[in-house]
């Protein structure tokens, strides 16, 4: 009993010397579910297949024998069998690794056809075209901008283009696979399920934000299909440095390949894909004008029409779709809106607008917004910053001093107030 007791402190001690060394992230994607025995002053670390024993074998042998030394053992890393695992806490079942059914791909059938283009967006769609070729000179593509843009759409395209394997998930289904896996011991199975693979397509990184043991895991599968040579492919609603939930690293890591940004869907770009959806020309016309820049929504206002068309017997006109999508089409714009626009078309959330925050990109945000709104309106100082968060009169007047001091040498600002003045009018 002594013995036995005395060999579990024993592992346990060389489990929190091997943390130390090698960190957090790679000791508990790859050493802590290893099994670990002790017999004959050897330490028998046992992997659930191959990849596993080879991978740590050549990342983290040295280190490994290094740290069993210092406990007067020796190493030896082997596979484990059918045969001779036990189930034990410490244990992975050996089981084959089989994603849920909803993680199934729906390719479109017309690849990058079904995304219409405009020309703010036509080098995003020439890198994912290129990626998808598989002769492109960067092995990262990360694709960001804001909900309704086309992300996921050109993610799927990718997926429906490129040679090869694909696995593509959403940000959500990573994080259930990944804890599904740790409940049932398939850790292992999982991470060969992610590796084995031509190209890897994750839709949404925001949604690992703040899951420590997730992005960990996530940021170790990013280096290991970077060190084989492997395409990967990432969406999010903001540039790779504005991700919030995610340290420094992981930052760095997304914008070590090529990062591109698609902007929302413009008047053109939702014409054509309100006449594509079958809309009559002219009522795309003046829709396309009263539709928020939101991909999402002009889906849901074909849908609709579609819908009327089928079961009334009837057709949409303009003054039938003004009556029928009166709860969609754009009126006189209000203050609120305004901002909420610019929110959209500068990454930014609204409530981080109209919160406390004074991170250095919020408050450049903020100075813009309320020197477009006192460009492009009559309102008063006071009413500008109401809708900017409830900020003061001084508050105001010190953003609009800032801006106009700094328009004279700032190319890029007086582009953006541009913009900002353009979706308040």
């Amino acid at each position: 009993m002594q013995a036995a007791t005395k060999q579990i402190a024993n592992i346990e001690s060389i489990k929190m010397a091997i943390s130390a060394r090698i960190g957090s992230a790679g000791f508990t994607s790859w050493i802590l579910p290893l099994r670990f025995e002790v017999v004959d002053d050897c330490l028998n670390l046992g992997a659930h297949n191959q990849f596993a024993a080879d991978y740590i074998k050549n990342v983290y042998g040295e280190i490994l024998s290094d740290i069993v030394s210092e406990f007067s053992l020796n190493l030896n890393i082997y596979v484990c069998s059918s045969g001779n695992v036990v189930n034990t806490a410490n244990d992975n079942v050996v089981c084959a690794y089989t994603p849920e059914p909803k993680q199934t791909v729906v390719k479109h059938k017309n690849g990058f056809n079904y995304f219409v283009c405009s020309d703010e967006n036509a080098f995003a769609m020439a890198a994912c075209k290129k990626i998808a070729s598989g002769n492109a000179p960067f092995s990262q593509l990360f694709i960001y901008g804001p909900s309704g843009c086309g992300k996921s759409l050109l993610a799927s395209a990718i997926c429906s283009e490129s040679s090869g394997h694909v696995v593509m998930m959403s940000g959500g289904q990573f994080v259930f696979e990944f804890t599904r896996s740790l409940r049932d011991k398939t850790i292992f199975a999982f991470k060969d399920f992610c590796r084995n693979c031509d190209t890897f397509i994750l839709d949404d990184v925001c949604a690992l934000a703040g899951k420590r043991a997730t992005t960990d895991e996530f940021l170790q599968l990013v280096m290991d299909l970077h060190n084989m040579g492997k395409r990967i492919v990432l969406t999010s609603t903001v540039a790779p440095n504005a991700l919030n939930g995610f340290d420094r690293r992981i930052q760095s890591l997304f914008a070590s390949g090529l990062v591109v940004d698609l902007v929302a869907p413009n008047a053109y770009v939702r014409r054509q894909m309100l006449v594509r959806g079958g809309v009559e020309s002219g009522v795309a016309d003046e829709l396309s004008k009263r539709i928020a820049a939101d991909g999402h929504l002009v889906d849901g206002v074909i849908n609709k029409i579609k819908t009327y068309t089928e079961l009334m017997g009837e057709r949409v006109d303009m003054e039938v779709a003004a009556r029928l999508l009166g709860d969609t089409l754009a009126k006189n714009k209000t203050p609120i809106m305004m901002v909420k626009s610019m929110c959209e078309k500068m990454c930014v959330s609204y409530d981080e607008i109209c919160g406390n925050s004074r991170a250095r990109r919020l408050v450049r945000a903020r100075q813009i917004m309320m020197a477009a709104l006192k460009s492009a309106t009559n309102m008063s100082l006071t009413e500008i910053g109401t809708v900017c968060g409830g900020r003061d009169h001084a508050t105001v007047v010190y953003a609009l001093n800032q801006i106009e001091s700094q328009k004279e040498s700032d190319l890029i600002l007086n582009a953006e107030l541009d913009d900002m003045i353009k979706i308040c009018k």
